[in-house]
This record gives structure tokens, sequence and C-alpha cells, in this order.
């Protein structure tokens, strides 16, 4: 270990922690050994591999409790609102929010789909007569369809749909058509905030907890300082 570190293949800390767990010359084999019947199966079914569907229930709010209320009463169709912009940073959960609100309008039987816009990725005809429509990253929209989200935010407006779009910055700050930035910043505009590392540390646990066993608090330390930090790919490790 010592030669490892001085090599540089472990940092000190690796060093100290791997230490800790094969220093076993003086302790027992109670100690260190964890008897049969305390030991807990997993069931054979238990997936692994499979993330769960984001859904509004399953959104950590962290600070960000006011805008997951006002989506559930959208969901629940108590809205007045039509429009709802979220911005923010990579992984701070704006396509989670969008994707279940979408979730939660269908299982209310609306009429509702998600959109992840990019260059050259068409506006569907026939959106105008949804429910809801999401739109996911605006920001990366070519010119046509800027075109083609500024005529459906004007046709979803005039029958009584709702237009729900995400971007990494405020409207103001997109380099939008000035009409369609216009037209997004008329709605409710929420920051999707990032969370706190004690919100990623009981996200971790509850994921760890659905999925069948406990989390110990040094594992959730050890993901929060050693892997990446946006709470997808944390999640993705469990």
């Amino acid at each position: 270990l010592r030669e490892s570190e001085q090599s540089g293949v472990l940092d000190e800390a690796e060093r100290e922690m791997i230490g800790r767990v094969v220093a076993f010359s003086d302790r027992t084999a109670r100690e260190i050994a964890t008897p049969r019947t305390k030991i807990f199966a997993l069931p054979v079914e238990t997936d692994f591999a499979r993330p769960p569907q984001p859904t509004l229930d399953n959104f950590i709010a962290g600070v960000n409790g006011e805008l997951l209320a006002n989506l559930k009463r959208l969901a629940a169709g108590n809205a007045r609102e039509r429009c709802f912009f979220l911005w923010g940073r990579p992984g701070c959960g704006r396509s989670h929010l969008l994707r279940g609100t979408v979730a939660a309008l269908r299982s209310e039987r609306a009429d509702a789909c998600y959109l992840a816009c990019a260059a050259g990725v068409p506006i569907e005809a026939g959106l105008e007569r949804m429910d809801c429509v999401a739109l996911d990253d605006v920001d990366r929209l070519d010119g046509e369809g800027q075109v083609a989200v500024f005529d459906l935010y004007n046709a979803l407006r005039e029958h009584g749909g709702v237009l729900l779009a995400s971007a990494g910055e405020p409207p103001a700050q997109l380099k939008l058509r000035e009409d369609l930035a216009t037209r997004l910043a008329w709605g409710l505009v929420y920051q999707v905030h990032a969370l706190t590392d004690e919100n990623k540390a009981q996200a971790l646990a509850d994921r760890a907890a659905s999925r069948g066993f406990q989390l110990a608090p040094e594992v959730s330390d050890y993901l929060l300082t050693r892997a990446r930090r946006d709470l997808p790919t944390l999640l993705a490790t469990l």
C-alpha cells in the first residue's frame, strides 16, 4: 500500500481506508465476519440496472418546493397558469420534472407529451391539440424549430393547453427569436436549484431503500467526494 501511494496509484486517504480494511492482525473472526443469520438476501428479481421512471413523487425537491407544488397542481388540473419555464444547469432535475409532469397528466387521462429539442428535430403537427406539451432544452432549437414553437405556443394558449419548457438559462438570456423568448417569459419562470450534499445523500439512501438495501453513510460520503456530483450520475451507481 505504501508503494502504491508513493507511485501515485493511491492517494493518502485511499491508502488509509484500504489499510483499515485489511489490517486484521489485532482482530478476531467475530469482529470482521457477519454471522449467516444476520445476512440479508435480496430477491432474485431485484433489478439494479433499471433506474425508476421520473415522477413528481420521486423528485427530491430541496429548495424547489414551490415549483414542485405548482407542477402537482397542474397535473391535478388545478393550475391557472398556461406556461411554465424551468431553467438551470445540467443535472439540476429540470428534465425529471418535465417527464414527471407529463407522466402525472397521462395518469389523469390528459393528452400530454415530452419532446427533447435539438437542431433538426421537427415539431410534429398536431401538438397544438394536446392538453400539455413539454419541450426540453428549447435553447437547442434551430431557426425552423423556433418558428414552430412560437406558433405552437400561440395555438396552445388559444385553446387552453399548457406549455412546459426548459433550458439552461432564463428566457431573457437565451439566443432565441425575440418574440419566442418574450412568450416563454410570460408564464411562471423558475430556476431549478441543484441539491445540497445533504439532499443528495438522502436521495441516495432513498434509492437504496427502494431497491431493498440500506446504504451506509460512509458510502454516500465516498460517492459525493469521488464520483461526479450530479444526481443522475450518483443514482446510477446504485
